[in-house]
């Protein structure tokens, strides 16, 4: 990675309003860590994420598939957008590769101007653990651990000092609405409120880009409807998101909505 600055920021605790009738505390303090991956400027100028003629092929000859086909989208800092499409459009590849997960078979990824292609395996772990965030439909807690000790798990890879993590890990759950629920193991909470500390363990590391995909597929309208007035506060707040998701009425609370069809933005 190029040797770039490091941007450094406080260790403030800012504190969130809500709408009246979220379900969630009024004024919950909320932790900012301090900084982001060492070696990574976080430009406000700059979009968060821009795929360059991206193009993803899976197999070959008669068992070749492009899922993506010369993709560019940009997206930038401060955005909300919901990517959708039908199974097979190429949604869920275009998050792997946005979530350093998989790789493209060309063209070119760039996280916070960093083109990713050129990072180590190393070095892109660092990136997933501390410039993003991921939530999933299934909510992939630990279940030996409680939800405190869930939403520690980033910083600890992180290098977040022990004093610290605690507390800032009571913060989170505080900020979505779950500091009664600190020592309680997922078998013990709601499908809601798994899905609520899957996003505070999401958001504790302050990512550059927050990856959600179907985050509201396995719960019930109530719950959706609680889950997506955090992603909206989360956006409010400054957090970019990027949402996937086949449920128009979800795609709805972004701010900007693609749709893909055969590997590319539809027009």
């Amino acid at each position: 990675m190029q040797p770039l600055r490091a941007v450094q920021g406080g260790e403030g605790v800012s504190r969130i309003s809500l709408e009246p009738g979220s379900g969630l505390p009024a004024e919950t303090p909320w932790p900012l860590p301090s900084s982001s991956t060492p070696g990574v400027v976080r430009d406000p100028a700059q979009p968060v994420a821009e795929l360059l003629h991206v193009s993803k092929v899976y197999g070959e000859g008669e068992a070749r598939v492009n899922a993506l086909d010369d993709l560019c989208l940009e997206v930038k800092r401060g955005d909300y957008l919901a990517v959708m499409g039908s199974s097979g459009s190429g949604k869920s590849t275009a998050m792997n590769i946005l979530g350093c997960l998989d790789r493209p078979s060309s063209g070119t990824y760039r996280l916070n101007g960093v083109a990713v292609e050129t990072l180590s395996d190393d070095e892109l772990a660092e990136v997933r653990n501390r410039e993003l965030g991921f939530v999933f439909q299934q909510f992939h807690l630990l279940p030996q651990l409680s939800a405190l000790d869930n939403v520690m798990l980033p910083m600890i890879y992180a290098g977040v000092p022990a004093d610290q993590r605690r507390e800032r890990a009571r913060l989170a759950l505080e900020r979505v609405g779950l500091g009664h629920r600190l020592d309680n193991r997922p078998n013990q909470l709601s499908g809601g409120q798994q899905q609520r500390v899957a996003v505070a363990r999401a958001i504790i590391n302050r990512p550059a880009l927050l990856l959600a995909d179907e985050p509201t597929g396995a719960l019930d309208s109530r719950t959706t409807e609680e889950v997506l007035a955090i992603f909206d506060d989360l956006n409010a707040q400054g957090i970019t998101i990027l949402l996937v998701t086949h449920e128009a009425e979800v795609g709805e609370r972004a701010r900007r909505v693609v749709h893909f069809r055969d590997g590319r933005i539809a027009p």
